[in-house]
């Protein structure tokens, strides 16, 4: 037998494991708090095999569609203003604000450049010093780093012209600001494989010590995911809070040192807002005041604007784990991925996209778990 049919076979496997385990007991409620998981889940079938007592709710963990409307708004005034340019990834060109997306705001004559990476934006910095370049900084604690060593970079080789309008996010307290909402009925958290690369497995002590539910680390990986699935299900029907790595082939309890020192140096807490959660209390990134002068809030003056929602999208709702999207009166019609009404069908992990592009397009089985 090849290795990928063994693979096959021992998830299959442990997927009738957990049926005979819950044939006795009320359904089990897991958030897979990372976008990336949530496609996964799908992508791979995973999602299809697992029991029907098994209740999969997708968090929060997609950077883009957490990303508040005011800020895709300063990024479009940004995109406007002459001799300035905005460089930022892919997924966050079609994100709607109040009003305009970036999409627009190219079209209305804005420059915005679509980069791999933060060094790729300070290059063109370095190379057009009558430019000023605004890198869109959005993500949590994975690509957070790579944004704290530009910025180091930028500081040493005395770059003026380049600035960072500042989307960092950081999970635990999201998932603290969740729990304290207490509307989504959470028994247990699959973590994000790559944040916690980052942040390590203890990272998530507080959520276990404090709210009692049990924290898992997993890989992308059926095997891992199932593994992880299954922990979980077993800590709950023991009745137990259980902080775990089914990630250990990357994931340490410490995390990564030198990314963290680096983040430290660099950034300070921020209260952050989050689209439909609010302003959570340290859950953000703001630049330490030897790197303020990169803070392109600061820099150009940008006001405080008020977050807007577009009328009956309930993508906030989805990114709490209150509503499957198919609970929205908008999904699917008319938002789809190719003309998206909220960020959540607009990410590539965004739960409204995978349910879209793996649930209803393809008539997935299981798309209700």
């Amino acid at each position: 037998m090849s290795q990928a049919k063994a693979e096959g076979a021992s998830v299959r496997g442990a997927c009738a494991a957990l049926e005979v385990m819950l044939r006795d007991h009320e359904a089990v409620r897991l958030m897979e708090i990372c976008g990336t998981h949530t496609v996964s889940l799908f992508r791979t079938g995973l999602r299809s095999l697992l029991p029907a007592k098994i209740k999969l709710i997708s968090g929060p963990g997609c950077p883009v569609c957490v990303t508040p409307s005011s800020y895709i708004d300063h990024a479009c005034a940004l995109a406007l203003r002459p001799q300035t340019v905005v460089c930022t990834y892919g997924d966050m060109v079609r994100v709607p604000g109040s009003g305009d997306s970036l999409a627009h705001s190219r079209a209305k004559g804005g420059q915005v450049m679509v980069v791999y990476s933060a060094m790729d934006a300070l290059a063109l910095a370095r190379e057009n010093p009558g430019l000023e370049v605004v890198f869109l900084a959005v993500g949590f604690e994975t690509s957070a780093p790579a944004t704290a060593l530009t910025l180091l970079q930028a500081q040493r080789q005395g770059v003026g012209n380049f600035s960072v309008l500042l989307g960092h996010k950081v999970v635990v307290p999201a998932l603290r600001a969740l729990l304290g909402l207490g509307r989504s009925g959470i028994d247990a958290f699959i973590c994000p494989g790559h944040v916690s690369v980052i942040i390590g497995l203890e990272a998530y002590g507080e959520i276990v010590r404090d709210f009692g539910r049990s924290c898992v680390v997993a890989g992308f990986e059926p095997r891992s995911m199932v593994e992880a699935i299954t922990r979980l299900v077993q800590a709950v029907l023991r009745g137990e809070a259980v902080l775990e790595n089914a990630y250990g082939v990357a994931v340490r309890a410490e995390g990564n040192r030198r990314a963290l020192a680096v983040l430290e140096q660099v950034f300070v807490p921020a209260t952050v807002g989050w689209r439909a959660l609010g302003s959570i209390p340290e859950s953000g990134l703001a630049l330490a005041e030897s790197y303020a002068d990169f803070d392109a809030m600061r820099r150009f003056a940008l006001p405080v604007i008020a977050d807007v929602e577009a009328p009956g999208c309930r993508c906030g709702e989805v990114i709490q784990g209150l509503i499957e999207p198919p609970a929205c009166p908008r999904f699917g019609r008319p938002c789809t991925p190719g003309t998206p009404i909220g960020p959540c069908m607009v990410s590539s992990e965004g739960t409204c996209a995978a349910w879209y592009k793996y649930g209803v397009a393809h008539g997935a089985d299981g798309a209700g778990r």
